[in-house]
């Protein structure tokens, strides 16, 4: 009896015309992958292979994905990682932000996690399918999905201060251009 395949979870960003243009060509990208090595975070499709990062599941506290919200917006989402004491932080747009700006933009979400993140933009997270890769591959590490949360007027930037960590609001083309 064949042992069945251990359930890698893997998303790829939706193709646009942005990524043609941008020298990446026409293949599918990987956004997002979760296996026996580890977890695969991808960047933008305009700096892909710049902030592409392979962290180790030995390296990993928790995979986080969550939301927020401004008013009259859609939700900006975003999958991130706790690294484990000492690791240093995966290459990335967000991976010097202050800490008073994360706050700002994720008060609901810890430094280190809004640090190591990416937008979830042009691809879609299955937490059903995720939390099953992550227990098949690392049941040590934790798994956190949390709701959307409503950023209050003046929190998370405004006019002239900028939306929040990374490329925007993650529903537009122009939320990946540099």
């Amino acid at each position: 009896m064949a042992v069945p395949h251990p359930p890698v979870y893997q998303e790829y960003y939706t193709r646009t015309p942005l990524q043609l243009f941008s020298g990446v060509g026409w293949k599918r990208l990987v956004a997002f992958r979760a296996d026996e090595s580890g977890v695969t975070l991808s960047g933008p499709v305009t700096r892909y292979h710049r902030s592409l990062a392979v962290v180790p599941w030995r390296d990993i506290e928790a995979v986080v994905v969550w939301a927020t919200k401004k008013q009259m917006e859609r939700p900006t989402r975003r999958i991130g990682l706790k690294l484990r004491p000492g690791v240093p932080d995966v290459p990335g747009p967000d991976a010097k932000i202050s800490p008073q700006f994360a706050a700002r933009a994720a008060p609901h979400i810890e430094y280190p996690v809004v640090r190591n993140n990416r937008v979830i933009a042009f691809w879609k997270v299955d937490p059903t399918r995720l939390a099953a890769a992550v227990q098949a591959f690392a049941p040590h590490v934790q798994l956190r999905v949390h709701p959307v949360h409503r950023l209050r007027p003046g929190q998370g930037g405004g006019p002239g201060q900028g939306g929040g960590p990374g490329y925007g609001s993650g529903g537009s083309i122009f939320d990946i251009m540099p």
